[in-house]
């Protein structure tokens, strides 16, 4: 695999495609480290400084890259379009107008692009709106930090904030479908593996400065364990043997093939994780606003805020699990993948075509999901195991979404790269 992107470089055309690749993904992180008019650029950097936790919008801040913390331009980073998209998908299976959309094929989805793009603006004006409510606040968006972030509190200032925080959200978007168009890869999952990866370097230095050399290697070691792992398991799929019959249209035969359904692993990917996390900031979220001392509020800030309660670990790997299997439900529909072999001739040996081929591939599906959802409550848990072990930040760089998120977008590029390789090796067929 690593071969290819060796090889890429050796392609004019594609060597072109990565380093405008590359250029995006540079100014994507100089937008994360510009402040947004009105921020105090100095009393940020003395508030991270001194801060206590950061645990509260971690997630928001993990997809970021850090620039939501630093209030910068592209604050809200790729959020609000992983959250509508994210709804849009849903969507299609409980508004039929989506699902019709979703079946027509290049237009539907072009038209359900537009929606989700009108979403994220949506989305974009909301979390700008709240972020900047709780960071007008000294304390409140960094903890231990009395220093005030934006000094300049009229609504002239904030509405321009707003805007501009809005307006960085719809730059993201463009950028990722630069990427998508121009370069190489999914350009959204390439801006988020940007954001990711750009904390690795400074999580793996504050440990060694920390915890000293021995346990910097001893993470280090266990960082290639988790990742030899993840791309294991990532890479993993049960392969179900589809046999085709011989149809005879005219004097022409077709079919006579055989062929398997790759059904992974991991089938849901991320979102679960992501799902999990969201659900779980909600309290966290609900008592920061309130400011409130009641019971209720004491005993969610004992127990969800900083994310190393037994409590926490428990509901945190429960939801992961049922998020898997709810979006594996949404996604997969061994009806429509029975109806679909039966329309062309297709079965499965051993199984009847129709209704027990569904019958068989959720049998199949919900055995394979059951080992791919503990996967992911294990991958996901190892931060806060890290947390209680080492006393490291959240987001700890080999474990949990950031790890998911990493090495997947680097095992589905480096496909896409080598495709585009194959595509390109015509020397074959010419001798």
């Amino acid at each position: 695999m690593l071969s290819a992107f060796g090889m890429a470089f050796k392609t004019p055309e594609l060597r072109k495609k990565i380093f405008f690749t590359l250029s995006i993904m540079a100014l994507f992180r100089f937008g994360s480290v510009v402040p947004t008019p009105g921020v105090s650029y100095t009393n940020v950097k003395s508030c991270l400084d001194q801060a206590s936790n950061t645990g509260l919008f971690g997630l928001i801040n993990l997809f970021s890259g850090g620039a939501l913390l630093h209030l910068s331009v592209f604050a809200l980073g790729i959020m609000p379009y992983i959250t509508s998209s994210i709804i849009i998908q849903l969507l299609t299976v409980v508004i039929p107008r989506f699902e019709t959309l979703k079946n027509e094929g290049q237009s539907g989805q072009a038209t359900l692009t537009q929606y989700t793009r009108y979403l994220t603006i949506g989305l974009a004006i909301l979390q700008s709106t709240g972020l900047i409510a709780v960071a007008r606040t000294p304390g409140r968006l960094i903890s231990g930090c009395s220093l005030p972030i934006i000094p300049d509190a009229s609504w002239q200032r904030i509405l321009t904030m707003i805007i501009v925080m809005t307006a960085g959200t719809s730059v993201i978007m463009w950028l990722g479908e630069l990427i998508t168009d121009r370069g190489v890869g999914n350009g959204m999952s390439i801006l988020i593996f940007t954001s990711i990866a750009a904390g690795f370097p400074g999580q793996l230095w504050a440990i060694k400065v920390s915890k000293g050399l021995p346990v910097f290697l001893f993470v280090l070691l266990m960082g290639f364990a988790v990742v030899a792992a993840v791309v294991f398991v990532e890479q993993a799929q049960r392969r179900i043997p589809v046999q085709y019959a011989k149809r005879m249209v005219g004097r022409q035969a077709y079919g006579g093939t055989s062929t398997y359904i790759p059904i992974k692993v991991n089938q849901a990917g991320v979102i679960p994780v992501i799902f999990a996390s969201s659900l779980l900031y909600i309290p966290s979220l609900i008592v920061n606003f309130t400011n409130s001392q009641a019971a209720w509020a004491v005993w969610i800030s004992r127990n969800f805020v900083k994310g190393d309660h037994p409590i926490y670990i428990a509901l945190y790997s429960a939801l992961i699990i049922f998020f898997t299997y709810f979006y594996v439900a949404i996604t997969f529909n061994p009806d429509e993948v029975a109806d679909n072999m039966k329309k062309y001739g297709g079965f499965i040996p051993g199984i009847r075509a129709g209704r027990p081929t569904s019958e068989y591939l959720t049998y199949v599906l919900s055995r394979i999901t059951a080992p791919g959802s503990l996967y992911l409550a294990l991958v996901a848990i190892i931060p806060i195991i890290a947390l209680v072990a080492f006393g490291a930040s959240q987001n700890f760089p080999f474990g949990g979404t950031a790890i998911l998120i990493v090495v997947g977008v680097g095992l589905d590029t480096a496909k896409q790269i080598e495709s585009q390789l194959q595509q390109r090796s015509y020397e074959g067929f010419l001798k």
